[in-house]
């Protein structure tokens, strides 16, 4: 497999396995949704996913779509941790009502970039 494939699904799965939501978070109801290999984590305070379901059922705001950002920076922040990559930039676009599109530029250590473009990421978040 390609390294860029091997990108891609590393950052897929940061971006679409829903991460346990935080003590302060609010929430709809009392589940906090997560994995549960996050229970027994290889190195401390390692976790999988994102939050980004946590923006289900919220209306495409300003401040949704850096909820948005926050979360998935959160998420793939172990690709620079773990120096894979020497940085990640996320842009969060609404592209009307019901759409959000999220694009991922990763920083490889030779200076090369690789763009992933997640569009309809509002179908995805809400499984529509």
């Amino acid at each position: 497999m390609s390294r860029e494939a091997l990108l891609r699904r590393a950052v897929t799965i940061s971006l679409f396995t829903w991460r346990r939501a935080e003590a302060d978070d609010a929430l709809d109801d009392t589940d906090r949704k997560g994995w549960w290999g996050d229970c027994t984590p290889t190195v401390t305070g390692d976790r999988i996913g994102s939050r980004l379901w946590l923006l289900q059922r919220r209306t495409i705001t300003a401040q949704t779509l850096r909820d948005a950002r926050e979360y998935a920076e959160e998420a793939l922040a172990w690709l620079i941790d773990d120096e894979i990559v020497t940085a990640v930039t996320v842009t969060v676009e609404r592209q009307d009502n019901e759409r959000v599109n999220l694009r991922v530029t990763l920083t490889e250590q030779n200076g090369e970039t690789l763009q992933l473009v997640f569009e309809d990421t509002w179908s995805l978040i809400n499984a529509v």
